[in-house]
């Protein structure tokens, strides 16, 4: 058969099995299940003898097949077993619970053989824990050295250990010399739970008002907390106007000087010793004085009379700038349940605590569910909570996410963007350890990736694989070259993906945004890519000024969602509207929050803030999001603050179902811009007023200066109409500024054609012809109609570059072309102030001449033509012409 896969190198030893003298219970959950092993001599001729492993847990509920005991070593002792051998028949192949098992060696196998015993199985490499048990020694002496010799003690174990609730726990080991005990909270929680326990006001009657507690959780980067705080109302913590605290709050916050939010660091007298998280329970370990020096704010404890103390578990509030502190939120839930009270005795030892905690939900990984055209980045990362043990120091990370559990659906392409490094080859197999199979002598099914599915940030590869029908329900990302890296991929029908036409993660990769147009309304979903209170989704540049919609899972299990205006940054500033939402569902999976509803494009009513929020398709879409841990209907206040919220708002092109991040204003497209200017606000304008105004200077000066500034805008113009269509790849006439320019374009374009065509000019004395006639309105006033919608195109352009953009140049750069477009027209008013005073001054002041027509062309003259000779004879008059009388002499 396939050779055993060897027994991989032994870890810090885990709460599942230790050796020692004596059985005693320890916490952890299934996967910290305790029993300490006393392990027997071998009897005559070395024959086998039995194992006592009292209330072991082999593994989390479920079946758990092809899991056995397997012996390995430290050292090789004479004739030592080879690592990784079975070490007794039985497989663990069922749930066990607060069970004493017998186990029998295999034939041939004594103790002195077996340094080390561990529950492993070989088809995952998952290693649940191991016992050193000690060899055994002929000699009395050492026999003895090794009996005297105290056990061990581990950050798990205590002297006595309370039920508090079905999901907590409370363990404590009083060190009464040392002026201390040590308390251990245990819950099957959320790791977005707190845990809270203390000691109640002597004072008081049962309450928790004046109660000193320690509030213990883990933070959202896995890391242990334990901290001391003080009550003072039935509240969160809250910042009073006078710069006070009241509520549930660390000592240090009361202790505030100057307006801090440090604190004095000496009055918080809970130490952390040591927390973990396995298998979806929580476990923190912290250190208390019986007596402390801190009398405002901490509760002496009697060591040797009953005294009252208080427990309570619920969500964390997540630090801010105000509250730098993780703040326990109302529990909200029944006594007894999520909060209560308790007469304990700590010098009394107890052990009310049989068998380890079971929480529903073991998965405390990370999720993520792929979504069609959404690219999930794979990159590498230190191991902190990966979920199958052991493993390598470095995993495999997605979308910023430790190992996660990830969810596709058959049917929708998932797009992988490896950036793990070019030794990381990502690939989707069937082997749950990953590393090629074939290395070790197993067979697996590869459904994607090769060892050519490897990049770097700075160059990416992306790798595309297809779910379809034949997918099994489970599979594994894995390393090509290094084992256990990766983790399970979950393979479903059907999802969001099926429902909504378009997705895209918005700024971070923590909100995934559905979208499906529908007529004259749009479908719409966000989803959280972590646990949290609420989830809301903004339609605006920043939170001031959006159009927010907000769902929420309230304490009896029901979804909400709401819309609202936002016009500040406190809760008075949240404004509940009253859109016309329809289809509202809101769900949370998992402490993972998704809304749906559906909404029209424009909304049918007049005179409400909310009519004005008006989705238009055919424009960017700027969506933000935000994270908070609690949310309610009616008025807001602090408690429902966000913890995260995006940095920048995503643009989404609804129409084509693409996104991209809002960024500074593209350089090329400044230059587009620039050169529109240039051609549109210097030369085109330029050149009709060389036309009108420069025909009283000699020779053909205003010809030349019209033609050659002409030509040279419509040279720039049609460039920056270039330089727009290679940033933007391609035309598009979806925005206002688009049509406007594409107007001022074909109008400017045909100048040229209509000077090419212009029919022949009149001879002195002739009657100008109809087409000429003709020809000299259609020039002019396509020329003045491309120049006024080429101006309305400049405004548009930087309208259009603000909404875009949020570029906060734009208003200053409005404001100066409208001062250019003033003084332009200030001008050309001088200057046909001037012309018309030319030609008043020339037809009064003449001493000997007398002429019967103007000596300057009127508008309708031809401007491309520079022998045009100075009157056009009147159409009514055929026989006009020139006379000129000189006196008689004599």
């Amino acid at each position: 058969g396939a050779a055993r896969p060897p027994l991989p190198p032994l870890p810090r030893p885990l709460p599942l099995l230790r050796g020692g003298v004596r059985a005693e219970h320890e916490p952890g959950g299934p996967r910290g299940g305790p029993a300490d092993v006393a392990a027997p001599a071998a009897g005559p001729r070395g024959r086998a003898g039995r194992l006592l492993l009292p209330r072991l847990v082999a593994g989390p509920p479920g079946r758990l097949r092809r899991r056995a005991l397997v012996a390995g070593r430290r050292r090789r002792p004479r004739r030592a077993l080879p690592r990784g051998s079975p070490a007794a028949p039985d497989p663990l192949n069922r749930t066990f619970a607060s069970e004493s098992l017998v186990f029998r060696l295999l034939p041939g196998l004594s103790w002195p053989l077996v340094p080390v015993l561990a529950a492993f199985d070989p088809l995952t490499s998952s290693l649940f824990g191991f016992v050193r048990l000690a060899a055994s020694n002929s000699s009395s002496k050492a026999a003895a050295a090794a009996a005297a010799a105290p056990p061990t003690e581990e950050p798990t174990m205590f002297a006595s250990c309370a039920q508090l609730s079905p999901r907590l726990r409370v363990r404590w080991t009083l060190r009464e010399a040392a002026n201390a005990i040590d308390v251990g909270l245990e819950a099957a929680v959320g790791s977005e739970y707190y845990m809270a326990f203390g000691w109640a006001d002597p004072a008081r009657n049962v309450s928790m008002i004046g109660a000193d507690v320690a509030v213990a959780g883990f933070t959202e980067e896995g890391l242990p907390f334990a901290d001391d705080y003080f009550v003072t109302k039935y509240s969160e913590c809250l910042l009073r106007g006078d710069g006070g605290a009241e509520g549930v709050c660390p000592d240090t916050f009361y202790d505030r000087r100057n307006g801090s939010t440090a604190g004095d660091a000496s009055v918080n007298n809970t130490r952390l010793v040591y927390g973990h998280r396995r298998d979806g329970v929580s476990f923190v370990r912290f250190s208390r004085p019986l007596a402390s020096p801190d009398k405002r704010y901490d509760v002496a404890v009697n060591a040797t009379r009953e005294m009252t103390v208080i427990w309570a578990i619920g969500l964390l509030r997540q630090p801010d700038l105000l509250r730098p502190y993780y703040l326990p939120l109302n529990h909200g839930a029944p006594a007894g349940t999520a909060y209560g009270f308790l007469t304990l005795n700590v010098s009394a030892a107890t052990n009310g605590c049989p068998g380890p905690l079971d929480a529903e939900d073991k998965e405390d990984q990370g999720r993520i569910t792929a979504e069609r055209q959404t690219p999930l980045v794979v990159t590498t990362g230190p191991a902190l909570h990966y979920p199958n043990p052991p493993n390598p120091e470095k995993v495999l990370y997605i979308n910023k996410k430790e190992a996660p559990l990830l969810k596709v659906e058959r049917g929708v392409p998932v797009t992988f963007s490896v950036e793990a490094g070019h030794d990381v080859p990502l690939y989707i197999t069937s082997d749950a350890v990953g590393g090629n199979a074939t290395a070790r002598n197993m067979s697996e099914v590869i459904y994607a990736g090769s060892p050519t599915a490897e990049g770097v940030p700075a160059t990416p590869t992306e790798l595309v694989w297809l779910p379809d029908r034949n997918t099994p329900d489970l599979v594994y990302y894995q390393s090509l070259y290094d084992p256990k890296m990766g983790w399970k991929i979950q393979v479903v029908d059907g999802g969001l993906s099926d429902m909504y036409n378009n997705s895209v993660l918005l700024d971070d990769q923590q909100v995934t945004f559905f979208w499906t147009l529908s007529g004259d309304s749009i479908n719409i979903a966000a989803r959280g890519e972590k646990k949290s209170g609420y989830i809301a989704i903004g339609f605006g540049g920043a939170m001031v000024n959006s159009y927010a919609y907000v769902g929420w899972v309230d304490s009896n299990g029901k979804g909400h969602v709401n819309s609202y205006w936002i016009d500040g940054k406190d809760g008075m500033s949240v404004h509940e509207t009253h859109e016309n939402l329809t289809y509202k569902r809101c769900r949370s999976e998992n402490g993972v929050i998704i809304f749906e509803f559906t909404r029209p494009l424009t909304p049918s009513c007049s005179g409400r803030v909310e009519c004005k929020n008006i989705i238009d398709p055919s424009t960017p879409l700027k969506v933000i999001w935000a994270m908070g841990s609690q949310w309610s209907s009616g008025r807001l206040s602090v408690k429902n603050m966000h913890s995260v919220t995006s940095n920048r708002p995503v643009r989404i092109l609804l129409l084509s179902g693409l996104a991209e991040a809002v960024e500074d204003l593209r350089p090329v497209l400044a230059v587009h811009g620039f050169m529109m200017f240039v051609a549109w606000g210097l030369l085109l304008p330029g050149g009709i007023v060389a036309a009108r105004y420069l025909k009283h200077v000699k020779g053909d000066l205003w010809f030349q200066a019209h033609t050659y500034l002409q030509y040279s805008g419509l040279a720039v113009m049609f460039m920056g109409v270039l330089f727009a269509v290679a940033e933007l790849r391609g035309f598009s006439f979806k925005s206002t500024h688009a049509k406007i320019g594409a107007i001022a374009f074909t109008f400017t374009c045909m100048q040229p054609v209509n000077a090419y065509l212009r029919p022949h000019q009149a001879e002195n004395g002739e009657i100008l012809s109809r087409n000429r006639i003709t020809w000299e309105y259609l020039h002019t006033y396509t020329g003045r109609t491309a120049l006024v919608a080429a101006v309305t195109a400049l405004f548009t352009g930087l309208q259009h570059l603000g909404h875009r953009y949020g570029s906060k140049t734009i208003k200053g750069l409005t404001c100066g072309l409208v001062v250019w477009v003033v003084s332009a027209v200030l001008v050309v008013a001088y200057l046909e102030y001037m012309k018309v005073k030319r030609r008043r001054d020339g037809a009064d002041g003449l001493t000997h001449k007398f002429v019967l027509s103007n000596t300057e062309e009127d508008d309708s003259v031809d401007f491309l033509q520079s022998d045009r000779f100075d009157s056009k004879m009147d159409s009514g008059s055929p026989g006009s012409m020139e006379v000129q009388l000189e006196p008689l002499k004599g």
